[in-house]
């Protein structure tokens, strides 16, 4: 057996502690001799708030396992008392884990600048101020190490979180400048993306899920980079959970290289487009391109081929910083292609609108700090009326080393680079919601993409902005807003003393400009959201690339000497395995596929799988593994009366549409709404053959009811699986399975099972028959007698116009010829209205239910009248619904499991 990784004699610092995976690293580290500063503030996982309980419990827990301990209360952004606290009491401080966050998740429209500021605060300054007062002592005693946090929503961005995505991935620039650093003193610093329930997670996410995804399966991987024994991994990136742990490291395409003179051009740079982009042969850097090498290399080379050439008339575009360098390059050139510029600078934007105008062009000044964006871009309304482009460019160096930072270093830098680019972009972006097109182009840097010794707080500032980027870019793209980044190289005043002027020519700002002008045109092949390096007629991307790594079997508690085991093949970035993940859900699949990793699996013989070299068995046996990532789903009382409305609520029904009334309510078949677009962890044309989504047809449903009574407003989180693909010969039957639970609590409210016919799609060799799951596959024959009760219901002409608002926009039911196409003589109504209609029958009748399952029998047209017929048997309700006009089934093998027994309903 290996031997153990101790830490005795050493003392180790945990920010937020009380809880989590904190609490679950103060226990850890204690166990193995460590002396552990247990710190946490108590506030609530949005900031409120402070109760020293948290860490005492934990430091209570420490000692009467034997173990050395000491609560801090302080918030991390006094970083220097948490430090001091260690040296008080242990007298040193060896390693630091920065794990304090908070969560303020709004959409960018309507973030506040308190949202924006406390994520920074807690995640950003506090990392910072932690690091820096333990930094002294770990260089005196030439022995440190230090993890930070970052997150998957900063690696890719995220939906919602444009303030933590931006504050996760500082936490990258900043621990790799670190790293560069504390080498030479034995300061080793990483970064820790961890998918791991916490008070922030459990909110999103199913407990079967979390149940994976405990703390404890990332600690070991920490306790492996943190221990002694490791002296050369330092300055890398993990993505760790449920037993899953890959290194990530930075890919960058061979790019474009074109002749640095005037007809470098926005043209020619797009004629080439696919240069740019092509990763055939990649670089894996630490550090800026050798701009010299290719800088001789272009000086060689003939004219550029010019390709279209772009017009930017009638398009405002706003330039912050633009009084000199750079950013004067961009404003003159977008005033060279017709747009009107907005020149911003806080000392003297004067002087080059005045070029502007010499030149023919059109532009204003603005004389303001990026940081008061709504004065910024009030000056792009104020001259021209509208803004369509925004170039934020703004910037200031403060460079130091870190062990001679200061607060005011540290926040001048953080506050121009990244809360100025927040607050422009606050700014504009009403004006890209109701216009719907905007382009965004914020600037990086290669410091803070790779680090850069001096730098940490331009490092964190500018990887900063990266992750607010692409959180805001997944945000923009369906308002027509696209957003990328840049990181331009530009000569300096200290290169033009070293190269001769041909070179320093080369070097000029003027040579950014044209792939800016391409990524703000709209005839950007890839239009948003991507990463770019560029420089003296260079252009290249710039992407993640992650390992191979290894998943750890589940059902086995995990070690750090098993991590040191498989240590290779956490880094192995030239295995099979390895790939390039772009957005949270790339994130989430190796997590989540090493969720039914089971050591008790693994022993038995690959043979017995049954889906050997059936590249369909294989999909559908790879997919009933696997989760779709988390969809939200928010909705307030007013949908919840057009629900009713939808399905036959009248306006004399005052519990369904009044909301002042007393049992105010929502039916409870509004349970199929929720997961309506719910992400699902497959491809139908992986699982079976020949599929079209023509021949696809909702077969059944199944819905329970998990929460009486419902809320009629809520935010709630959907995730879906494949249940079962049955092969019927012609056709195929997929079964999804969708849990939806409340965002805030994680409590289960419903759980849908659809089936789906796949017409054309079967004879793959899959099971003949599906499983039995109770009430969710019942045949529900009605009985041989009358039906108890029968309800007649007409529906509305526009049935199907009031009941597609609820989120069902299929043309099917509202386009004429559409409907043609599917073979209909009228548009139809949803299957799904009319199973409310019957629904809403039961309910009436007989009350509140568990379950309701119907089969889908014949359409229904918008004004036909459904005859529902039921028979009750003690709790259950057998019913079919029929259409009047034809005598037809709509629905047939139904049935719903009643809350109650009694019978006085009828």
């Amino acid at each position: 057996m290996a031997e153990q990784l101790r830490f005795d004699g050493q003392v180790v610092v945990v920010t937020g502690a009380g809880g989590g995976l904190g609490k679950v690293y103060a226990l850890f580290f204690a166990s193995r001799g460590a002396s552990v500063v247990v710190n946490d503030l108590g506030g609530s996982f949005k900031g409120e708030g402070n109760d020293t309980k948290a860490a005492d419990v934990v430091v209570n827990e420490i000692k009467k396992a034997g173990g050395k301990a000491v609560a801090n209360y302080d918030s991390v952004e006094n970083g220097e008392r948490i430090i001091e606290t260690a040296i008080k009491a242990f007298g040193r401080i060896d390693i630091l884990l920065n794990n304090a966050g908070i969560l303020r998740d709004v959409s960018f429209k309507n973030m506040t600048d308190q949202d924006w500021d406390l994520i920074n605060k807690v995640h950003i300054k506090g990392a910072y101020k932690c690091a820096h007062a333990a930094w002294p002592h770990f260089r005196k005693q030439k022995f440190g190490r230090v993890i930070n946090t970052a997150s998957a929503a900063g690696l890719f961005g995220n939906f919602g979180q444009t303030n933590y995505s931006a504050a996760k991935l500082a936490m990258v620039g900043f621990t790799e400048t670190l790293a560069k650093e504390g080498a030479k003193y034995n300061i080793i610093c990483n970064v820790i993306a961890p998918i791991a329930a916490s008070r922030m997670t459990e909110t999103v996410m199913p407990p079967d899920v979390l149940e994976n995804l405990r703390p404890d399966w990332v600690v070991p991987l920490v306790a492996v980079l943190v221990h002694k024994s490791n002296t050369s991994e330092t300055g890398g990136i993990f993505e760790v959970g449920a037993g899953a742990m890959a290194k990530l490291r930075w890919e960058r395409s061979s790019g474009l290289l074109l002749k640095a003179d005037d007809s470098y051009t926005p043209g020619a740079v797009l004629k080439k487009w696919d240069k740019v982009v092509d990763f055939s042969n990649p670089q894996y850097p630490t550090g800026p391109n050798d701009f010299m090498t290719l800088l001789e290399e272009s000086m060689k080379m003939g004219p550029n081929e010019q390709g279209e050439k772009l017009d930017f008339s009638g398009k405002v575009a706003l330039i912050t910083g633009a009084g000199a360098g750079i950013g004067r390059a961009y404003a003159l050139a977008f005033a060279k292609y017709g747009a009107s510029v907005v020149v911003n600078d806080l000392v003297n934007p004067d002087t080059v609108v005045e070029e502007i105008k010499k030149a023919g062009g059109k532009a204003a000044g603005v004389k303001a700090s990026a940081e008061d964006g709504e004065k910024v871009v009030k000056g792009a309304i104020d001259a021209f009326g509208r803004i369509d482009i925004l170039v934020n460019n703004a910037g200031i160096l403060r460079d130091k080393a870190f062990t001679n930072m200061d607060d005011n270093l540290w926040d001048s830098v953080i506050n121009v680079h990244l809360r100025g680019t927040y607050k422009t972009t606050k700014a504009a972006w009403p004006y890209f919601l109701k216009q719907k097109y905007g382009r965004v182009l914020n600037t990086t840097s290669t410091s803070g993409i790779y680090g850069n010794f001096g730098q940490a707080n331009y490092a964190a500032a500018k990887c900063g902005i990266l992750g607010f980027s692409r959180a805001l870019a997944a945000e923009g793209l369906k308002y027509n807003i696209y957003v990328n980044t840049i990181a331009p190289n530009a000569g300096t005043a200290m290169t033009a003393t070293i190269m001769p002027e041909e070179m320093v020519q080369a070097f000029k700002p003027d040579y950014i400009a044209p792939l800016v002008l391409a990524l703000c045109s709209d005839k950007c092949p890839d239009p948003t959201n991507g990463l770019y390096e560029v420089g003296s007629g260079w252009a290249g991307r710039t992407r993640w690339q992650r390992a191979g790594g290894h998943g750890f079997p589940v059902d086995v508690p995990l070690t750090p000497e098993e991590v040191v085991k498989h240590w290779g093949d956490i880094v192995n970035f030239d295995s099979p395995e390895a790939d390039h993940p772009e957005k949270m859900q790339d994130s989430l699949k190796k997590v989540m596929a090493n969720m039914d990793n089971r050591r008790a699996k693994n022993d038995e013989s690959p043979s017995s799988s049954g889906a050997a070299g059936n590249e369909h068995l294989a999909a559908i046996q790879e997919a009933v593994k696997q989760e779709g990532a988390p969809t939200e789903f928010k909705y307030e009382e007013r949908d919840a009366i057009l629900y009713n409305l939808g399905v036959g609520a009248k306006r004399t029904d005052l519990k369904y549409v009044f909301e002042g009334a007393e049992d105010f309510q929502v039916l409870p078949t509004f349970g199929v709404i929720p997961p309506f677009n719910a992400e699902m962890p497959f491809d139908y044309d992986a699982i079976v053959p020949n599929f079209s989504p023509m021949m696809l047809l909702h077969g059944e449903q199944y819905l329970e009811v998990r929460k009486w009574p419902l809320p009629t407003a809520a935010k709630l989180v959907s995730r879906g699986r494949l249940l079962e693909v049955v092969d019927k010969g012609n056709a195929a039957i997929a079964k999804n399975g969708i849990t939806t639970v409340l965002a805030e609590t994680g409590e289960e409210v419903f759980y849908n099972e659809m089936t789906v016919f796949l017409r054309g799609c079967g004879g793959f060799g899959g099971p003949k028959r599906g499983k039995d799951r109770g009430a969710a596959t019942a045949a529900n024959a009605p009985p041989k007698r009358a039906p108890d009760v029968v309800v007649e219901e007409a529906t509305k002409e526009d049935q199907a116009a009031i009941y597609r608002l609820s989120g069902d926009y299929n043309p099917l039911h509202i386009d004429p010829a559409f409907a043609k196409m599917g073979g209909f003589k009228a548009p139809i109504l949803h299957g799904l209205c009319t199973f409310g209609f019957a629904g809403k029958a039961v309910y009436d009748r007989f009350g509140a239910f568990k379950n309701i399952k119907v089969r889908f029998a014949g359409p229904v047209i918008p004004g036909q009248t459904l005859v529902t017929e039921m028979w009750r048997d003690g709790s259950k309700v057998t019913f079919q619904t029929k259409v009047k006009e034809t005598g037809k089934l709509a629905i047939a093998g139904a049935a719903a499991e009643l809350m109650t027994d009694d019978k006085s309903k009828i």
